[in-house]
């Protein structure tokens, strides 16, 4: 009998964090819960920091997972939303570290390739997959969807990643 592991995965962004809740159980998915959380982007930088740490404190405490997965974030040309993104991912990690859980991190060409196959496809590619692998899932937006295929990502992935951590530590 496989224990059930509790994963959430969390797609960083300034405007809005994807937050996405599995359960796994041996080669078996179960969708939990999906959201986003968003600041305002008329308030301060800090302030709005604050609002993506405290959606993502409230989410980790109610759905308990046991483990995190956040997804790596990509340098594009514009430095300034580079560093803000840096930022939001910092909270992205936080939040669950804080709370005790190991936090994994995926490139999300390494996401796409553990929901669809392939490192690079397209969103509607992720949604039809995430239909297919938990038929009952629910999501609003490409944020939360992003969030379970991470959270995906890290299901098929964790036994190699904790094998990884323990030789580097």
């Amino acid at each position: 009998m496989q224990n059930t592991i509790r994963i959430v995965g969390i797609d960083p962004g300034l405007r809005r964090t994807g937050w996405g809740v599995i359960d796994t159980s041996g080669n078996s998915l179960r969708f939990v819960a999906s959201g986003t959380v968003t600041s305002d982007g008329d308030m301060d930088l800090a302030s709005r920091l604050c609002q993506l740490h405290d959606g993502l404190a409230e989410m980790v405490h109610s759905y308990k997972p046991d483990e995190a997965a956040v997804e790596q974030t990509f340098v594009n040309k514009d430095a300034v939303a580079t560093l803000k993104l840096g930022q939001a991912r910092g909270i992205a990690m936080l939040v669950p570290a804080r709370a005790g859980l190991p936090v994994s991190e995926y490139a999300p060409n390494a996401v796409k390739k553990a929901v669809i196959g392939v490192g690079h496809g397209e969103k509607h590619q992720i949604h039809m997959m995430l239909k297919i692998l938990m038929p009952k899932v629910e999501f609003k937006g490409d944020d939360a969807a992003d969030a379970l295929a991470i959270a995906i990502c890290h299901a098929h992935n964790r036994g190699s990643n904790r094998m990884r951590q323990a030789l580097a530590g």
